[in-house]
């Protein structure tokens, strides 16, 4: 395949890390993984963060976090109905109730008209996405979060390199939820990161990764330097704080050999974003050739997109399918995705909430119309060109001429 959705850079201090983890016979969270957790809040320029197993987790631990400063279960966390499925999975998995608003279709975003509307007297946290990696409306969301006094968590899975206002996706709300999945900027194979300005919450986002433990503490002792922890058996009304479990948490623990990974990208992660960003402005701009037909996203003036994906969706009247294209796409080695889909009424594991086709009109023609391909580190200026070619050559044999 000429042109693969995503890929993965291992680095030679990967490599190292890796076999040195394994010869020391230390591949659980510990040193690398507290070395991670510095390097991203001072990319992201936060005071602390906290790594977790996955981007899933990322979210609803951000979440369950939430449980501790007053947000009780049931309450409600609203979110955009199209985004990736997690991100209402995490609402779910985290004791709260999603209410989902549609997108305005100029962004892919939640829509802040439709966010405001949805509030209700139990509603104590807004989720908003960066979906593709272009930031949200955050400055409408946060003046809605002040005047009806509610957390903001972002889901910043896609969202590496986004910037909003000359603030970093991330560092623009409470907490920051990322992913670092494989096809991430920055990647240790599986694992998620949460990131925050608050002391407090990165505290109880530590005891809730491990079970909900009362062992917190911001760099272990035991398992980052191997020494003796004076506080284990300080209490003895609680015994051994490690198998004392103040709230109800997750098996969520990101482990060293994936920190290394992610340690390694790193040290690549300005060349990845310059590369995939390139590639995703070249795409950007290739495509306005062919507005009558599909759209995609452009980036304000305000704002850097994170260059996770491209994406782009067939418009009304459009004289050729979504399968008719992807599978042109496919038949010349470019492999595309489709562009998610409404949650609550394209999922069918959310029809116990009662929503139905037609809540979310947006979001539901972008899960019947969008696509999106990979902008990654290995795709060339003529790789982009070459797809702008194989594009152009389907519109004009369905008679579309751009």
């Amino acid at each position: 395949m000429r042109l693969p959705f995503g890929t993965m850079t291992i680095t030679p201090t990967s490599k190292r890390l890796v076999i040195d983890c394994l010869e020391r016979g230390r591949v659980s969270g510990g040193k690398l993984v507290r070395e991670f957790e510095e390097k991203i809040a001072a990319l992201l320029g936060v005071k602390e963060c906290v790594a977790v197993s996955s981007g899933t987790d990322a979210d609803t631990l951000a979440l369950a976090a939430l449980h501790d400063f007053g947000v009780k279960r049931g309450d409600e966390c609203i979110v955009p109905a199209l985004s990736y499925v997690a991100t209402g999975h995490a609402v779910i998995h985290a004791g709260l109730k999603p209410v989902f608003v549609d997108i305005d279709p100029e962004t892919l975003n939640i829509g802040v008209n439709a966010l405001e509307a949805a509030i209700t007297p139990r509603t104590r946290v807004i989720m908003p996405v960066h979906i593709m990696g272009k930031p949200a409306p955050m400055d409408e969301i946060h003046a809605i979060a002040k005047k009806h006094k509610l957390f903001v968590v972002e889901d910043a899975a896609e969202a590496w390199g986004a910037m909003y206002k000359g603030k970093p996706a991330g560092a623009l709300a409470d907490m920051g939820a990322f992913s670092s999945y494989v096809a991430h900027i920055i990647t240790t194979g599986d694992g998620g990161i949460i990131s925050t300005d608050r002391e407090d919450f990165a505290e109880v986002l530590r005891s809730l990764r491990g079970h909900g433990r009362a062992c917190a503490c911001k760099v272990c002792v035991s398992t980052v330097t191997g020494g003796q922890c004076e506080k284990r058996f300080a209490d003895t009304n609680i015994g051994d704080r490690r198998f004392h479990f103040e709230r109800i948490g997750y098996s969520s623990r990101m482990n060293d050999l994936e920190a290394a990974l992610g340690i390694g990208s790193m040290e690549m992660y300005d060349e990845i974003i310059s590369v995939r960003y390139r590639n995703l402005m070249r795409m950007v701009e290739g495509f306005a050739r062919f507005q009558e037909f599909l759209w995609t996203f452009r980036e304000e003036s305000f704002e850097k997109i994170g260059p996770h994906a491209f994406p782009f969706v067939l418009k009304p009247g459009a004289p050729f399918t979504r399968d008719a294209l992807i599978i042109q796409l496919q038949r010349n080695g470019i492999d595309p995705r489709t562009l998610f889909t409404s949650i609550p009424t394209q999922c069918g594991g959310y029809e116990f909430l009662g929503y139905k086709l037609g809540d979310f009109p947006h979001s539901e023609q972008v899960g019947r119309q969008g696509i999106h391909i990979g902008v990654h580190q290995e795709i060339t200026p003529d790789d982009v060109q070459y797809f702008l070619d194989v594009v152009d050559d389907f519109l004009r044999t369905h008679g579309c001429i751009c």
